[in-house]
């Protein structure tokens, strides 16, 4: 059942306990069960019709295809948390940064910052621990909202002003995709060699994403989830789980995990742990800067996403707990593959194979660290490449959700349609930008921080004026616009913190004018920036928007 297709559904009294403990807490108010399908809550929508709707009906009843969208998952849809759905959550998180991506990440401080082993070691520890609290900060509104990302920023930005982080959350997120395929292509060629190219590596990897994006997210959220229960998300998701055998995917790092580990033994000789920063003290300490805000950039983006991952727990789960595991997850993870890529990098000077294969691609350079175990190497490479498709699924998942929050046209646009044109995109931009992957990852990350930073700096002090007020926010209002703030504060906020954003940032084609005062070339200091401009103005902002229209 599709709750988007719930238009003339009747109210009828259920059972909304999600437990069959005695002493279960009940959810709180804002969180009401399906005698509160009122119009705000689920308010007509556009639906196909005639032969589009008979046949997306027939494409969304195919086996393990998800069919819903953006709508608040309610309480009877949700899970029991149990202790075992905390691990879920590390587990989660540990998987999806365990992988290519990150090592490749790792690899820019050297080669593109000159920076040395205890520099870069330093920033990736910190740089992922800041990142990472502010992806763990909002993934807690996941379980009491029930509410995806994009639509619970709908409470800190207005109805109308979060359509433009929408727009840009899917350029992140396509983005990434993007990135994905390119990492994917390049191991796959360098795996068979000039039997197959890049670009044809890339179309592989597009449509694996695709796919899975498409076909198997069930897969994402077997990692919220354990054990038997009897939610009707359960009930709908019951053959599929039975049918790929999902339940044992929660260990599904471990191949990651083993392939990376092997890399370590097999290329660990040759990391440089002695490589200093080259470069006067001016001009290591803006590479510092810039290395450092490249690092948190890459992690920063799944702010507007996190949430998405948690909408099925109960809105009673401990937050701390959730924030917890949420961040050493993503934080453990992150600074093992960057550590790893960092160790790569020093050991390219070391050993002229590595050179070589650097020159041709990061897959082949990938490969050329497994140089002595022959097929075996070859078969880890495999692993990381498959890692990589998995890992930047979600991405192409979240981009089609986030693009239905535009409205209820873009709503009444099928997912899995969403999915496929994605996939498309994707698909065009990796084979176009399959040979430029450093300048991808080099100016791409840290312009998507720019947008993100003053978003999170907005949500963190809309919240707390919320509590301060003693004034909660009624999750069941997601559509109302007549209950949601109005948005103009948070938008000159969020303006003000890319003013921020602009005169900090330093890139190949622009170098802002206090970047600019940071070295001989410049450091990157955009995010910081842009966080401090707009903690600075929303308040007094929010304080007239709340005087003259009490919402």
């Amino acid at each position: 059942m599709d709750i988007e297709k719930w238009g003339d559904l009747k109210p009828k009294p259920v059972n909304t306990a999600t437990s069959t403990s005695s002493n279960a807490v009940p959810e709180d108010n804002a969180t009401s069960s399906l005698d509160s399908l009122d119009r705000h809550n689920f308010p007509h929508t556009l639906v196909l019709t005639g032969k589009l709707a008979k046949w997306n009906a027939r494409v969304e009843s195919l086996s393990g295809l998800e069919a819903r969208g953006v709508t608040r998952v309610l309480p009877e849809e949700k899970h029991d948390g149990r202790t075992q759905g905390y691990l879920q959550m590390f587990l989660l998180w540990f998987s999806i940064n365990l992988g290519a991506t990150n090592i490749i990440t790792g690899l820019l401080g050297p080669l593109l910052f000159s920076l040395g082993w205890v520099d870069c070691v330093c920033i990736v520890i910190f740089a992922n621990a800041i990142s990472s609290c502010a992806v763990s900060y909002i993934s807690t509104f996941g379980p009491q909202s029930g509410n995806r990302t994009m639509i619970i920023g709908r409470y800190f930005m207005g109805y109308w002003p979060a359509k433009l982080a929408c727009i840009l959350n899917m350029i992140m997120q396509i983005g990434w995709g993007i990135i994905g395929c390119i990492i994917a292509g390049q191991m796959f060629s360098a795996i068979n060699g000039k039997g197959l190219s890049i670009a044809v590596g890339c179309v592989i990897s597009a449509l694996c994403i695709g796919l899975v994006a498409t076909f198997g997210i069930a897969i994402v959220h077997t990692f919220e989830r354990f054990g038997p229960h009897r939610s009707l998300k359960t009930t709908m998701m019951r053959g599929v789980r039975k049918t790929l055998g999902l339940r044992r995917l929660r260990y599904a790092f471990a191949p990651q995990a083993f392939a990376i580990l092997v890399l370590i033994g097999s290329a660990g000789k040759n990391f440089n742990t002695s490589a200093i920063s080259v470069g006067s003290p001016d001009t290591v300490t803006a590479s510092r800067c810039s290395f450092f805000a490249l690092v948190f950039a890459s992690v920063i983006g799944f702010c507007a996403v996190s949430a998405d991952f948690y909408v099925y727990y109960p809105s009673r789960i401990s937050k701390p707990i959730t924030f917890l595991m949420t961040w050493s997850g993503i934080w453990l993870a992150l600074i093992f593959c960057n550590t790893v890529g960092v160790g790569i990098a020093t050991g390219i000077t070391q050993d002229p194979a590595w050179e070589e294969a650097y020159s041709v691609s990061s897959g082949a350079l990938l490969l050329a660290c497994y140089d002595g175990l022959g097929g075996f190497g070859g078969f880890c490479v495999v692993i990381l490449a498959l890692g990589s498709i998995a890992n930047n699924a979600p991405c192409t998942y979240a981009a089609a959700l986030t693009f239905q929050v535009l409205g209820r046209y873009a709503k009444a646009v099928p997912r899995w349609t969403l999915c496929v044109i994605i996939t498309l995109v994707e698909l065009v931009c990796s084979v176009a930008g399959r040979n430029h992957l450093f300048n991808i990852f080099q100016n791409f990350l840290p312009i998507m921080s720019y947008w993100v930073c003053p978003w999170i700096t907005i949500a963190v002090e809309e919240h707390l004026f919320r509590v301060a007020r003693g004034t909660p926010f009624d999750w069941t209002a997601w559509e109302n616009r007549k209950k949601l703030p109005v948005g103009a504060a948070a938008l000159f906020a969020w303006l003000a913190g890319w003013a921020g954003a602009i005169i900090g940032m330093e890139q190949v084609w622009y170098q802002g004018p206090i970047a600019l005062k940071i070295g001989v070339y410049g450091g990157d200091i955009g995010a910081w920036l842009s966080i401090g401009f707009a903690c600075i103005m929303y308040p007094p902002l929010r304080y007239l928007e709340l005087k003259k229209f009490g919402r």
